[in-house]
């Protein structure tokens, strides 16, 4: 399970990514709101964690603004302060659990537990359409037409950005941190490899979509037909 951690604290940031990181969660961190925003609309998390005392944007803000782009992301926020006037306005904005400062990590995790079991009801309806193609969130299934083809877990994220995004170029450098998250020692030639068998999956499919490459930049998806 892929969770994004949104916290300007470092030290705390650091502790909690390693102890998720140990109880088997792949997590990406953000040190402000703007990049926490960037990370999350990409849409690939499973679960958000966000604090809202961050610089650049607050924790309030980004929510709001992930809710209007429609982003269901299960998020948990997690913040200093303890009014119940903070937790009605977390809530209201679209925040699904709330743990106040300082908390126990026994904690953190359960209701993580609680948060996970829950967006496979938030996506079991939805579908992303491009050209002739929808990709099933929930299935992890790229279909067109009657005809239906299983994706990996790297092939459905990298496909779900270039989806959601039709005949935009996507940076290589960006492909790469979502995909294999921020710290990985992965390279362009793992991206290629993963770009070649989506072109092959889709030319299974018989889809007028297309993936092309742009020389120095990055890569896009074509629609055509």
């Amino acid at each position: 399970m892929r969770l994004l951690l949104v916290e300007d604290e470092t030290a705390l940031s650091d502790s909690l990514s390693q102890i998720l990181k140990k109880n088997n969660y792949t997590v990406d961190a953000a040190g402000d709101g703007p990049s926490g925003l960037d990370c999350a609309l990409s849409g690939i998390y499973d679960i958000m964690i966000l604090d809202i005392m961050l610089p650049g944007m607050d924790g309030f803000t980004v929510l709001k603004k992930l809710r209007a782009e429609g982003i269901k992301t299960p998020v948990l926020l997690l913040t200093a302060r303890g009014d119940v006037s903070d937790r009605v306005t977390g809530l209201d904005l679209g925040a699904d659990d709330y743990l106040p400062k300082p908390f126990a990590s026994e904690e953190l995790l359960a209701r993580l537990r609680a948060l996970s079991r829950r967006p496979a009801e938030l996506l079991a309806d939805s579908v992303i359409r491009a050209g002739d193609l929808e990709l099933d969130l929930s299935r992890m299934e790229l279909r067109r037409a009657t005809q239906t083809v299983r994706l990996t877990q790297k092939e459905f994220e990298l496909l779900r950005l270039l989806m959601s995004s039709p005949g935009v170029v996507l940076p290589k450098e960006t492909l790469i941190t979502r995909v294999w998250s921020l710290d990985s020692d992965a390279e362009y030639n793992h991206l290629e490899v993963y770009i070649s068998f989506l072109r092959k999956k889709l030319g299974g499919l018989g889809s007028r979509c297309a993936i092309s490459a742009v020389r120095g930049a990055g890569y896009r998806l074509e629609v055509n037909g």
